[in-house]
């Protein structure tokens, strides 16, 4: 599945550093500061998994929840919180899955169909059903029957722990130690380190509106295009004192702007950690001293105004202001133009249909300064790379049609 030949997002952003984060604790309301998950229901309403129960919080007040106050929950530590189409909750804990309807609360364990109580992730799929990661692999609820699939089945030892859907409704299952499976309704395929995963420990996944898949693992984030093709991985998300450079993922969202944002958390420094961005151009990182309220991120969530919501383990955070950019992007269609060798060492033939004859074309560095440019006068054309350092490079043809080289 690996590819020297893939495409790549070209963006340019202007952004703007005035962000605010307001700091929400158990001062204010929320029912226990080791909050584990998060999720936003239809109306901007925040939902957060505790170790102590759920808090809902409308933007002004706040309702908790937990055994005490309502009996019928399985068990006070939130590990996993989704909400549906319908707006019902639904809580994964190490004891089995509830889920409430604003009234009343059911109980799913593996009495029920569950394939394993230890719930990681849930996920509401295309379809209507819901996809429960758990510790023994994956369990999809229709309403009314559970369907599983295990390690007979052709899932790896440990479960399932995300789960996300591209375009085509396969199923992007991330495995915290053999890598992704994707499920296409009745076979699985397989992503691992062989096909340029950073890491098999797989953490989040989040798919952006052009089918790009931004991996979070337990070394930083893998990105495959949209045939499912490798295309970069990043390492330095988050900057750490030296000479640390891990970066753990804990989770990855993409907001309305295609923009990334990141949670990392270095658990064996202790107090490094928090969330990065990503413009298309570079990562800004932003921690405690920065105002969030503690290093410690487990999940993120972005509402409808593009405000980024983090839990940790002291408290949540809600980023507004953030960086605004503007995101002309490349048509990644890499049957349009073709370019070889690939790598590179001196020169590459970029190879182009009739029609774009007469066209420019630019190379973007990965910090997106421009390396080179020049006309299109031929459907072949040799374009000399001797001059510019080794890396990763991005070619514009037409402003238009873009593809990764590489330079060696």
């Amino acid at each position: 599945m690996k590819s020297f030949f893939t495409t790549f997002l070209i963006c340019f952003s202007l952004s703007i550093s005035a962000q605010t984060f307001t700091n929400y604790t158990d001062a204010d309301g929320l029912i226990n500061n080791t909050t584990n998950c998060l999720a936003i229901d239809a109306n901007d309403n925040v939902w957060f998994g505790t170790q102590e129960g759920v808090s809902f919080f409308d933007g002004e007040t706040w309702t908790n929840y937990n055994t005490d106050s309502h009996p019928d929950m399985v068990n006070n530590t939130i590990i996993a919180i989704a909400v549906d189409s319908d707006n019902n909750v639904w809580l994964g804990t190490d004891f089995g899955l509830n889920k409430f309807d604003g009234t009343n609360w059911t109980t799913y364990t593996d009495d029920d169909g569950l394939a394993d109580n230890r719930v990681k992730y849930i996920k509401e799929g295309p379809n209507g059903n819901m996809w429960i990661a758990n510790n023994d692999g994956i369990s999809i609820f229709n309403g009314s029957e559970w369907t599983s699939y295990l390690m007979a089945d052709g899932l790896p030892f440990g479960g399932t722990n995300y789960v996300a859907f591209d375009a085509e409704e396969n199923a992007w299952l991330g495995t915290p130690l053999g890598g992704i499976f994707i499920f296409d309704g009745t076979d699985f395929s397989e992503i691992t380190e062989d096909e340029g995963l950073l890491n098999d420990k797989i953490r989040s996944i989040a798919i952006s509106d052009n089918a790009y898949k931004w991996v979070g693992t337990s070394d930083g984030i893998s990105v495959f295009d949209g045939d499912n093709n490798w295309v970069i991985n990043h390492e330095l998300i988050f900057e750490l004192p030296p000479p640390d450079t891990l970066n753990p993922v804990e989770d990855v969202q993409i907001d309305s702007e295609g923009n990334v944002w990141v949670g990392v958390y270095v658990d064996y420094l202790v107090t490094e950690g928090g969330i990065s961005f990503f413009d298309g151009s570079g990562w800004d990182d932003y921690d405690a001293e920065n105002g969030l309220i503690g290093p410690v991120v487990r999940r993120l969530a972005i509402d409808s105004e593009d405000n980024a919501w983090v839990a940790t383990s002291t408290g949540v955070s809600k980023v507004t202001d953030l960086p605004t950019g503007t995101l002309p992007s490349a048509n990644l269609n890499n049957k349009t133009i073709k370019t070889y060798p690939n790598p590179a060492s001196s020169v590459f033939t970029l190879a182009v249909p009739n029609r774009l004859i007469g066209t420019n074309y630019e190379l973007f560095n990965h910090a997106g300064s421009k390396v080179l440019q020049g006309s299109v006068t031929a459907d072949r054309l040799s374009i000399k790379v001797t001059n510019i350092p080794s890396g990763i490079y991005f070619l514009l043809v037409d402003g238009v049609y873009g593809s990764k080289i590489v330079v060696e």
